[in-house]
């Protein structure tokens, strides 16, 4: 497999049943011990869930089908995943990878806002595995065409399950992973990409009514970023309106943040202020995407000569 290119598809991990999540938390804690009662909440929201997560399989899709995008004209391209906070993780995929003969791959995280808080983080993990793997690292695509198109598909969707009478009049929220306001001092990216993709997704949709909103902020003592999404609705409701679409553009694929945070959450927080809240199917493995990420992974190949 010398002639072989390898393509580490990566995302954050999650715990694979109720017993792994209090090893999984202090993995993500930087293996500081976590307190019972944040264990305690964060174990039963994968309970509400089902028990565990399904980004693994989720990510492995995604995986698969970017390897099948690629090799259509015979095999050339290896996929592997790696997560930064749980098995398999990206050191271990880079060495499968080394011991498979794979010499070169390309990085892809499978979350298109770049963030040096989190998207920079998953490339670092990779730098320290110090593998023999030479790595090309895709860092955004927060406004490839075909995850546009493909979020674009999802909303004109789940807008028919709303009643035909208010169906143009449905605002959407469009959310993304909080992180700590202290990124703006850094003049990080992160919120403008996600403006940039808010703006592309509505454009395609003719201008519809929306709001953008921040989710899924960690139980920290510091300031996170705003508004969120949870307020939003709240606004919303205020202002007369009784059903919602909500929209996580900063997500890929079904995971807590989406399951619990969305689905049960801001669910239950719509209910209580009368607001009929749908959310729309995760992009995952959608072709368009698939696509358009193929031809992404193989054109940062060629810019490194490998194809």
């Amino acid at each position: 497999m010398a002639d072989s290119i390898g393509l580490l598809v990566m995302a954050y991990g999650g715990p694979g049943s109720l017993d792994e999540v209090e090893p999984y938390l202090r993995d993500v804690r930087g293996f500081r011990d976590t307190p019972p009662e944040v264990v305690d909440e964060v174990r039963a929201r994968y309970a509400a869930i089902g028990g565990r997560s399904p980004i693994l399989e989720r990510t492995g899709a995604q995986a698969r089908a970017l390897e099948e995008a690629l090799n259509t004209n015979g095999r050339r391209f290896t996929a592997v995943v790696g997560m930064r906070h749980w098995h398999p993780y990206i050191g271990d995929a880079l060495v499968g990878l080394a011991e498979a003969g794979v010499e070169r791959a390309v990085g892809l995280v499978m979350a298109p806002h770049y963030s040096r808080m989190s998207i920079e983080r998953y490339f670092k993990e990779a730098e320290e595995a110090q593998t023999p793997v030479t790595l090309a690292p895709i860092r955004e695509w927060h406004l490839l065409p075909g995850y546009v198109e493909a979020l674009e598909d999802r909303v004109r969707a789940a807008l028919a399950r709303f009643p035909a009478e208010v169906r143009d009049s449905v605002p959407l929220i469009l959310s993304a992973h909080s992180l700590p306001e202290r990124i703006l001092q850094w003049n990080d990216p992160y919120p403008v990409q996600l403006a940039a993709t808010t703006r592309a997704v509505v454009e395609r949709l003719g201008g519809r009514s929306h709001r953008f909103a921040y989710q899924s902020a960690a139980m920290t003592p510091e300031p996170w970023l705003g508004p969120d999404a949870g307020d939003v609705i709240a606004e919303l409701a205020r202002e007369g309106h009784r059903h919602v679409l909500v929209v996580p553009i900063g997500f890929t694929c079904d995971h807590v943040e989406v399951l619990y945070d969305v689905d049960v959450a801001l669910q239950r927080r719509a209910r209580d202020l009368g607001v009929h809240l749908e959310r729309i199917e995760m992009v995952n493995d959608h072709p368009v995407m698939i696509g358009d990420l193929a031809s992404l992974v193989r054109a940062t190949a060629a810019a490194e000569g490998w194809v």
